[in-house]
């Protein structure tokens, strides 16, 4: 429910219609928040960057806390259906490539949470709400890899989708979350190319393979375009984080985007796109492509996807098994903060 925002020494504007039912209270903003959201507000008109000790409305916050801790946790749960083929990958030099891609999603997942947590949230919260059930993370990650070419259309498609989500996402109005996005997508364009790759060769191969290939072409191609979110008409949150600078571009202008890197691609691959409308607007000049699956999508995110029960558990199970190294770090770090403080007070004496 929006409550009236009046500044402190003005009195609350009376409701010349009112029946006598109770109003809501005005919130009176101190002289420091008044100068806090007009200095929010230069920062935002000259898509500049809000800081850490900035001041920034909690609405804003909030909203930054749901996006970087939901990115956090597809990263985290994200390396699930790609660990799953390491030790079934087809040579040496597939397993150690594969490796180290499910190494940097890790990273990446540490980046995010190091982001929120300057936003005052704790890792502690974010990963209790995420095994709880309580987070969302990234729909596609519910989906099962059943053959090696999934790790190529993962790779290409998904990995793909991410890129054309994220590299906008370097120009964030929020500091650190622009900043860890450079890395992580510079990683990700690694990601992308290894499964091209992948797909590429299989495309080559045997007829069995190249079946493989198109398969997985086949399954990764709809959820990869729901990645971006619902369409603008039904995205309750697209709206303001462009507002805030945060989102730059919206979903179906995205996902327009990346159909189009598809199309493109795709042709090298030799493979097709199992959608017969997609097709370039030379009116609009952008991507179309056929309608998607949303019924599908909204189950998925209500927790009723393939793999949605099995990705939580191996998350929880992981968390409850890794407890005794956090517990081990804490008790280091305490006891090299009391070693330290005993040091000052005896330098200081």
């Amino acid at each position: 429910m929006a409550r009236n925002v009046q500044p402190a020494g003005q009195p609350a504007p009376q409701n010349p219609a009112s029946n006598g039912t109770a109003q809501a209270p005005a919130v009176v903003l101190s002289p420091e928040d008044i100068a806090g959201q007009e200095n929010f507000d230069a920062i935002i008109a000259k898509d500049s960057r809000v800081e850490p000790k900035d001041w920034m409305p909690e609405a804003y916050r909030r909203s930054l806390v749901r996006q970087i801790s939901q990115h956090a946790h597809s990263e985290i749960i994200g390396m699930q259906p790609e660990a799953n083929w390491i030790t079934r990958a087809p040579s040496l030099k597939r397993k150690s490539i594969l490796m180290a891609k499910v190494q940097d999603e890790a990273g990446h997942g540490l980046y995010l949470y190091s982001a929120a947590e300057t936003l005052g949230t704790t890792r502690d919260d974010m990963m209790d709400a995420l095994v709880a059930g309580k987070a969302r993370y990234s729909s596609i990650f519910n989906y099962p890899t059943v053959t090696w070419a999934d790790m190529g259309a993962i790779g290409w498609m998904v990995d793909g989708a991410a890129i054309c989500n994220q590299v906008p996402l370097c120009r964030a109005s929020y500091g650190p979350y622009g900043r860890a996005m450079v890395r992580v997508c510079k990683e990700e364009s690694f990601h992308q190319r290894q499964g091209f790759e992948i797909l590429l060769e299989l495309a080559n191969g045997t007829p069995e393979q190249r079946e493989m290939a198109q398969n997985a072409v086949n399954r990764w191609y709809a959820p990869s375009l729901m990645m971006f979110g619902p369409p603008d008409d039904n995205s309750p949150n697209s709206k303001q984080s462009m507002a805030w600078n945060i989102k730059r571009f919206s979903n179906d202008e995205l996902r327009s985007r990346f159909v189009g890197m598809l199309a493109e691609q795709v042709k090298v691959l030799g493979l097709t796109l199992p959608d017969d409308e997609v097709r370039f607007n030379e009116d609009t000049k952008k991507w179309e492509h056929g309608p998607l699956d949303w019924a599908e999508f909204k189950e998925v995110l209500a927790g009723r996807g393939p793999c949605n029960a099995q990705r939580l558990e191996r998350r929880r199970s992981a968390h409850e098994d890794g407890a005794w190294v956090r517990e081990a770090a804490a008790a280091y770090a305490a006891k090299q903060a009391a070693k330290q403080s005993t040091n000052a007070q005896k330098a200081a004496a």
